[in-house]
């Protein structure tokens, strides 16, 4: 069975296209549209990896990656069209372990996902 992975991302054309990139590259990923949704499921289950969103319906991301980093250790890779210096650090100081800035190739986020794991 493969690496499982958690997609936090509200658009859809986003987290399908990740999504499929991912389970041709054998992944098990299940996708979250919202920031609620994304940490009950990150908090419940068990992933290898979380790739999460900042800007999302709910819950933003920061406060996603925050909740989840008081229980679990799980690698993240932030995903935001906001680059600015202190959203990096943000991210940084949360715990996150990579941050893509929109847009991005799906190619790129599946080798990041592969070096995080050491695959």
């Amino acid at each position: 069975m493969g690496k499982r992975v958690l997609v936090a991302e509200d658009e859809q054309r986003i987290s399908h296209l990740l999504k499929m990139y991912l389970e041709r590259e054998e992944f098990v990923v299940e996708v979250a549209d919202n920031g609620d949704e994304a940490l009950e499921k990150a908090l419940q289950d068990s992933f290898d990896i979380i790739i999460l969103d900042i800007l999302m319906p709910g819950r933003d991301g920061f406060s996603v990656l925050e909740e989840v980093r008081k229980n679990k250790d799980t690698p993240v890779i932030m995903l935001s069209a906001k680059g600015e210096a202190h959203d990096l650090k943000r991210g940084e100081e949360l715990g996150a372990s990579e941050y893509i800035l929109k847009p991005f190739s799906p190619k790129d986020v599946v080798s990041k996902i592969k070096m995080l794991l050491n695959l």
